[in-house]
């Protein structure tokens, strides 16, 4: 399966979500294989660094779209960039489906509107990929409003379906991408290893 992690806002964490879930299907019997389309090569970043730690399961990673349809790995993962795009249109072309992180901003709610509708001019109705939204970098404070006024936005998209989890703002994510590792390697009984536990056993149910 392709999947592509991507949205039309930078900073909304596609680079890490992909990490992990990499990490998370390597370690769970599946042969994996990303795609790093982002320019700013973050993703390329983290598994150099992954690479010189020898930390295992080994991740590849390949920066040439033109290899995508010859791969043979179980699970294909895209992230994609908006510096590139003419990239992000030919991964939307044959993705399976779409992961779009979405913080919990009135800004970021327009900008998903926008890549959805950017998604069907490039696949039509009748081709559409499979659309997960999910709010990335949720507050932790059960007083701050906009996380759960976010999820109620995405309800309302059409073509996109709400994952119904999410991933906080919490320093673990930045902490273990900066060291090459997933949150649950770094902090295997720590909150962000759980919610991207239960995150990934949704998304590859």
């Amino acid at each position: 399966m392709i999947t592509v992690i991507g949205s039309l806002k930078g900073g909304t964490g596609k680079s890490t979500v992909t990490f992990n879930l990499a990490v998370w299907l390597a370690l769970n019997d599946n042969t994996v294989k990303i795609f790093d389309l982002d320019p700013q090569a973050t993703l390329s970043d983290v598994i150099d660094i992954r690479e010189e730690d020898e930390y295992e399961p080994y991740i590849t990673v390949s920066k040439a779209f033109n290899k995508i349809s010859s791969e043979k790995a179980d699970q294909i993962l895209i992230d994609i960039g908006t510096a590139d795009t003419d990239a992000m249109e030919k991964a939307i072309a044959i993705t399976d489906r779409i992961i779009v992180p979405v913080p919990p901003s009135q800004a970021d709610i327009w900008s998903t509107q926008r890549f959805i509708k950017m998604v069907l001019d490039i696949r039509g109705k009748k081709k559409m990929p499979q659309m997960l939204g999910f709010v990335n970098r949720a507050d932790t404070h059960l007083g701050v409003r906009e996380t759960g006024e976010a999820e109620e936005a995405l309800k309302m998209l059409p073509h996109i379906d709400l994952i119904s989890t999410r991933l906080c703002q919490r320093t673990t994510y930045r902490r273990s991408f900066s060291e090459g590792l997933a949150v649950f390697e770094l902090e295997p009984k720590g909150k962000a290893a759980a919610e991207v536990n239960k995150f990934a056993s949704i998304v590859y149910s």
